[in-house]
C-alpha cells in the first residue's frame, strides 16, 4: 500500500512538474535558446530529487567516473537513467530514436537541447549524421552517451549490442567508459509500482580505441552487465503493512 501511494506521488509530482519545465523551456527556446540545456539540467536534478524523497530511491556511483572526450556507453533498464544522466555529466548529448525527435513540443526541446536523432532504417546516413553530431558535442566539452541495446531492457536479460555502437566506435575512434545500471530492479519497464532502495551505476574499464569489433563488443557487453542479478519472484508482491515505509 505505502508503495503504491508513494509511486502515484511521484507520478503526480514528476510529471506536472516536467510539464512547468517544458512550458518554461518553450518559451525561452526563441529569445534565449542556450537556457534550455540549463532547465533540462534542472529537470533532471528534480527527477532525481523526486525519486529520493517520494519513492525512497538513493543512487549510488561504483568506481571512479571519467570525464572528457570519452563515448559512454550506458545500460538501458528503465526510464530513471534517460534522465539521470544529466545528473552525471554536464548536458550529456544522449542518442535517442527519431521518433521521440518528432513529439510535439518535446521534441523542439530536445533538439535545442542537442539530443542525437538514430533513424535505424537510413544506414550509412544514419550513422554519418551521428557521427557529425557526436563530434560537434565532443568539441563543446560534451559527453557523449549512447544506450547500446537501442531499447529498455528487463533487469537481468543480456541481449546482444545493436550494430550502432560498433559503427560509432569506428568511426569516432574514442575510448569508451562502459556503465552498469540496476534501475530495473526498482524501476521495472510497464510497471507503475516503482520500491524504495539504491540505484547502482557501475563503472567499468575504459575500453581503448583500436580494438576489432568482436572484442570491443565482448568488453563493452560484459561491463554493462556487471550488475546482472536475478530478480526475486516476490520482489514485486505487495508485502505487509508498513514493510516499505
Amino acid at each position: 500500500m505505502i508503495t503504491a501511494l508513494r509511486s502515484l506521488a511521484f507520478m503526480l509530482a514528476f510529471y506536472s512538474g516536467s510539464a512547468l519545465l517544458v512550458f518554461s523551456a518553450l518559451l525561452a527556446a526563441w529569445p534565449l535558446p542556450s537556457a534550455v540545456p540549463h532547465i533540462a539540467t534542472v529537470w533532471s536534478r528534480f527527477h532525481r530529487l523526486c525519486a529520493r524523497w517520494l519513492l525512497g530511491q538513493k543512487v549510488r556511483i561504483e568506481g571512479e567516473l571519467p570525464q572528457g572526450r570519452y563515448l559512454y556507453i550506458v545500460k538501458h533498464e528503465s526510464m530513471f537513467e534517460t534522465i539521470d544522466l544529466l545528473c552525471l555529466f554536464d548536458r550529456p548529448v544522449i542518442a535517442a530514436k527519431r521518433e521521440l525527435l518528432d513529439m510535439p513540443a518535446w521534441g523542439r526541446i530536445a533538439r535545442l537541447y542537442g539530443l542525437i536523432p538514430i533513424e535505424r532504417s537510413a544506414g550509412a546516413s544514419a550513422m554519418r549524421t551521428l557521427r557529425a553530431a557526436a563530434r560537434a558535442a565532443t568539441d563543446q566539452g560534451r559527453a557523449v552517451c549512447l544506450f547500446p541495446e537501442g531499447t529498455r531492457v528487463p533487469h537481468g536479460e543480456a541481449p546482444p549490442l545493436r550494430a550502432g555502437f560498433a559503427g560509432l566506435y569506428s568511426l569516432l575512434g574514442m575510448p569508451v567508459v562502459p556503465i552498469a545500471i540496476d534501475s530495473g530492479r526498482l524501476s521495472p519497464r510497464g510497471k507503475f509500482m516503482k520500491r524504495p532502495g539504491t540505484i547502482t551505476y557501475k563503472v567499468g574499464e575504459i575500453v581503448p580505441t583500436g580494438l576489432d569489433r568482436r572484442e570491443a563488443e565482448a568488453r563493452v557487453h560484459a561491463a554493462i552487465n556487471a550488475l546482472n542479478a536475478a530478480v526475486p519472484s516476490e520482489i514485486f508482491k505487495p508485502g505487509p503493512e508498513g514493510a516499505d515505509a
